[in-house]
């Protein structure tokens, strides 16, 4: 059994879309962000970095086994299941650049952008500006890249389009109504992310958790 800490973000649902996906057995511990949940005692004993996702392994030969880092759980994962990462040669290099791609650049940039246009106590247009552009350059290395494949790593579904489907379905539709003109059609990435939201597992881990 595996226990996923959790909370409803794009960083935490990849986890919840990822054991759905690989058909893990897990129970789902919320950690409400509203309330600082993440900066107790008890979860810093879990996640040593403070943020979600965090999960505890109980069956493994070395006994329980705590990770943190939403892109470690996902190799993690899909090393425990077999699926959905390559075991070798350039499928797997392909996936882990992709998912790397995601952890570095469109997680960071969206939040930081998004973090600057709603929530940020003043408004700073050179922020703003820069973390625009940046999220549009990486939607347009996206697009190239679908228009060529049918997922981010090729012809396969795999752990890197888990770790990018939470943050774009929830960024695509904020960043346009904040580019507006600015924004580039995006045909290929609508076909994936529609291709990816009728994936049953998918509905059920951006449900995760249940409040």
């Amino acid at each position: 059994m595996i226990t996923l800490y959790t909370w409803t973000t794009p960083n935490g649902r990849k986890i919840s879309i990822a054991l759905e996906e690989m058909g893990l057995a897990y129970q789902v511990t919320p950690i409400d962000l509203s309330n600082n949940a993440q900066f107790t005692p008890e979860f810093l004993a879990i996640g040593a970095n403070n943020k979600i996702p965090a999960i505890i392994d109980h069956d493994t030969p070395d006994g329980p086994l705590s990770l943190f880092e939403s892109g470690a759980i996902l190799v993690y994962l899909a090393e425990k299941s077999g699926k959905f990462l390559p075991a070798s040669g350039a499928a797997r290099a392909l996936t882990l650049q992709w998912l790397f791609w995601q952890m570095a650049g469109v997680g960071p940039i969206f939040g930081q952008l998004f973090y600057f246009a709603t929530r940020a106590p003043e408004r700073l247009p050179a922020a703003i500006a820069r973390f625009q552009d940046e999220a549009i350059r990486l939607l347009g290395v996206m697009e190239k890249q679908l228009t060529a494949q049918a997922f981010l790593a090729g012809a396969d579904y795999t752990i890197a389009d888990m770790a990018t489907y939470p943050w774009l379905a929830v960024a695509l539709p904020a960043l346009r109504g904040l580019a507006g003109e600015a924004m580039p059609s995006t045909p290929a990435i609508d076909r994936w992310l529609t291709t990816l939201a009728a994936r049953p597992a998918v509905q059920t881990g951006m449900a995760i958790p249940k409040l």
